[in-house]
This record gives C-alpha cells, structure tokens and sequence, in this order.
C-alpha cells in the first residue's frame, strides 16, 4: 500500500491543490482554540469531489456553557456548505463533541450526509473504515465527568498557547504550539496514544478492511500496525492537521502553519511518536 506523510507544498501557483479525498477532524468550531482562519486558508487552496468530517466539527459541549461563535467560524461552515453546493460529496461522521448530531444519522443537511461510519475506497482498490474513535476511548465511554474535568484542562491550556503565540507575533517569530510542547512532556500519555491506535486497527481488521481513518486525539499521524494502516487527521486547534488521498492512492498529512508560503517539515515528521496529554487525547 501506498502511504506517505509529509507537510504542506512548498509553494502554490494560485490554483487550488486538487486531491482525491480530503479527511478534515476536530475543527471544534465554538471555542476560542480553534483556528478558523487557518483552516479557511486551507479550504481555499485543497479541493476534493470527496470530503469526510471526522467528527468534532462543531463543541457542542463548549456551546453548552459558553456561546462562542465569531463571524471566522460562520465562514468556514459557509464553505464547507459551499463546497458541497458545488458538488463535492461531504460525509460528515459525527464525535463525542458533537454528539448531537448522532441524532440524525441517514439525514442529509445542505448536501451533507451525516453517518454513523463509513468505508472509504482507495483509487488503489483499498478500503478504509473511518470513524471518529471516542467510541474506543475508555475515559469517554466510562468516565464522562473525568472527560469533561479534562476537557477544561486542556482549554486552559490552549488559552496560554493563544497568548504565547500573541507575544511571539509581536516579536516576529512563527507560530509554536505551547501546548503541544507540554504535552509532549506527559509520559502517561505514551500508553494511551499507542492503545487507541492499535485498537482502532484491530477494529479496522474486525470490519475486513485495510486500514482506518479517524481523529479525536489531536495527533496527526499515519502508521501501519501489522499490515493495516491507520491514518489519524490531527485537529485545528494545535496542530492545523488534514489527511488527503493522492489520485494515486497515496496518503499523505498536511499541515497547515503558514499558507506563504506553507511549511515544508522533514519527510519522517509523522513517523515518530508524539506524546499528548491525556485531557487532550480525551477530547
């Protein structure tokens, strides 16, 4: 199987990228983390007939407290929309914090098909199971309140990474995410990062596919585990993360820093381990 990782193009002629398949997760469009206008940068410049909403499009559970919702997130819900007006197909496979939308399972909204989960076909003939994941992390389906305790935790601490990178933007330098370097110092995340992976690829081997496709730990990642392969889109709160399928066939992450033009990382840059919190990984 063809897969590859690496980072946004070097460079863009004005003309929108085109991919097969575009897989976009935890936007958490309705909190103050979430960087819309990166990810309208992205949306503007990737195009695919094939869209997947991998859960946690929208915080339900930040909207339930707090009302959040600037004119950049409304714009980013008007392309989605927009994008599928103009005959995209969008697949939206809601998360934990957008349960709300599991309710209308089979429905379209605006040409968007919301499902419970679905089977991705390659143009190489290989399928994928794609799927949010909460529903294979044990916090989320045996502890909600230690879920939720964590979950304002980790607002905490993107609140700092958005005044960190304030400051840096005054002294000139590029973004860095804070957050992300704390985490990557919390040791107990190691076991539950390479738990969930391996178990989203035994149920992916359980479904008779190849591979899985899924978000909800905010760690951008594609791996292989025994022949199958497991492709984690990231987030748009830290990491500004999307997976795509090449015509190809070929995988690859894309991550969205700087747009002029993007960030080019190292080839092996998700091949190796990222350690994240656990109040993150429950997300």
């Amino acid at each position: 199987m063809n897969v590859h990782a690496a980072a946004a193009p070097d460079g863009l002629d004005g003309k929108p990228i085109r991919v097969r398949a575009l897989f976009i997760s935890d936007l958490h469009l309705g909190t103050r983390g979430c960087q819309a206008d990166k990810l309208l940068d992205f949306l503007r410049d990737y195009e695919a007939d094939l869209i997947y909403l991998v859960g946690d499009i929208v915080d339900g559970w930040q909207l339930k407290s707090t009302w959040y919702w600037p004119q950049s997130h409304n714009d980013v819900m008007q392309k989605l929309l927009r994008k599928a007006r103009k005959g995209a197909r969008m697949i939206y496979v809601p998360g934990n914090h957008d349960e709300f939308m599991r309710d209308f399972y089979g429905i379209h909204f605006g040409g968007i098909e919301v499902i419970e989960k679905t089977v991705h076909v390659t143009a190489a003939g290989h399928r994928f199971l794609v799927i949010h994941g909460d529903l294979f992390d044990v916090v989320i389906r045996h502890a909600r309140w230690l879920a939720l305790l964590g979950n304002r935790a980790y607002d905490l601490a993107i609140m700092l990474n958005t005044h960190f990178n304030s400051i840096r933007r005054l002294l000139g330098l590029p973004y860095w995410s804070l957050s992300r370097w704390i985490k990557l110092r919390v040791k107990n995340a190691v076991n539950f990062i390479g738990e969930f992976e391996k178990t989203l690829s035994k149920e992916a081997r359980r479904h008779d596919v190849d591979g899985v496709i899924c978000g909800h730990i905010h760690h951008p990642v594609i791996r292989t585990f025994d022949g199958l392969t497991y492709v984690n889109c990231g987030d748009w709160v830290e990491s500004c993360t999307a997976a795509v399928e090449h015509f190809d066939g070929r995988f690859e992450i894309i991550e969205w820093i700087k747009t002029d033009p993007p960030a080019r990382l190292p080839d092996d840059r998700w091949g190796q381990p990222v350690l994240v919190a656990a109040a993150a990984a429950s997300r």
